[in-house]
């Protein structure tokens, strides 16, 4: 079954980093695009990228190989990158669910209270806050006394890191279940409540049209929330001692490969917006490799003109 198992895997990483690279492209290049959500949206992309790519690689690598090792640094790293990343997925998600309550809320001042300048100072104090974190999780693991040196798992993540200490390592779980929670869980307290105050401001509307905007602004956005943090809230955010192999690797595979390839078209398909984008994408791509001079297109084009 391994070529099997790689076959898929290696599908689906190549369709979540096309599609998520596809979305950065659009939201970057289409001047329609150029507002503070859409450049939270390529964020995310980013980082759907970046989260896939830590992983998914090497586990291809071991999928076919015999000797399935990986370094002790190139574990740490792995493990600092993987959490960083993972963390920052919730800032964003937290930063458009903000973005999405004040076009709902508050729609005639949202140019002036939501700008570029602030998705990216947003942006960049949450990458500090993660990398922060990140390297004290990092720096924790590394002063653990492991008595073996069989990760249970297709990465280096921190259960099977924990679970290799001789002792228990009762710091690092204080340490998750408190500023872990902080970082990690204090994103998705503020996304449920800017959902409460928009679910407040639809309950007022009378207008048909503007409730079906409102929902169709947020039912993508919502749907990508469950997605990440049921996940995160399974693999996480519970006690060593309930920890199952098998069903972590679910999860995780569910988080690192299926997330990441989903969240595009979560939104491109239910978003006209991009789907307009991506239109005019191809169409210029189209004329420009087809109307090009001296190509078979052009000569016709201009004979029969």
């Amino acid at each position: 079954m391994q070529p099997v198992i790689f076959g898929i895997v290696l599908a689906m990483y190549l369709v979540a980093v096309m599609g998520n690279a596809l979305l950065v492209t659009v939201a970057c290049s289409d001047p329609k695009l150029q507002t503070p959500m859409y450049f939270l949206l390529s964020q995310l992309s980013f980082i759907d990228i970046f989260l896939t790519t830590i992983t998914v690689p090497q586990m291809l690598v071991h999928t076919l190989s015999v000797n399935r090792t990986i370094s002790y640094n190139c574990c740490m790293t792995q493990l600092f990158f993987f959490m960083a990343v993972g963390s920052m997925e919730g800032h964003l998600l937290a930063a458009m669910a903000y973005d999405r309550c004040v076009a709902i809320c508050d729609p005639l001042r949202y140019s002036a209270i939501v700008s570029h300048r602030l998705c990216l100072c947003i942006t960049l104090t949450s990458w500090m806050i993660v990398s922060l974190n990140s390297l004290l999780y990092s720096v924790l693991v590394t002063r653990l006394t492991f008595c073996g040196n069989q990760v249970t798992h297709f990465f280096c993540d921190i259960t099977p890191l924990l679970q290799l200490s001789c002792t228990r390592p009762v710091v690092n779980e204080m340490l998750i279940f408190t500023e872990g929670v902080a970082v990690v869980v204090s994103p998705f307290f503020f996304i449920l409540g800017s959902y409460a105050r928009i679910g407040i401001a639809i309950a007022h509307m009378r207008s048909v049209v503007a409730l079906r905007k409102a929902l169709s602004i947020c039912s993508s956005h919502i749907l990508v929330v469950l997605l990440l943090y049921g996940s995160v809230i399974r693999m996480y955010l519970r006690p060593s001692s309930s920890y199952d192999l098998d069903q972590d690797r679910q999860v995780a595979i569910f988080y690192t490969v299926v997330t990441p390839m989903l969240n595009p078209l979560i939104y491109s398909l239910r978003n006209q917006e991009v789907q307009g984008a991506l239109q005019r994408l191809f169409r210029k791509h189209w004329i420009s490799r087809n109307f090009q001079p001296g190509s078979q297109a052009n000569r016709e084009w201009q004979h029969i003109s």
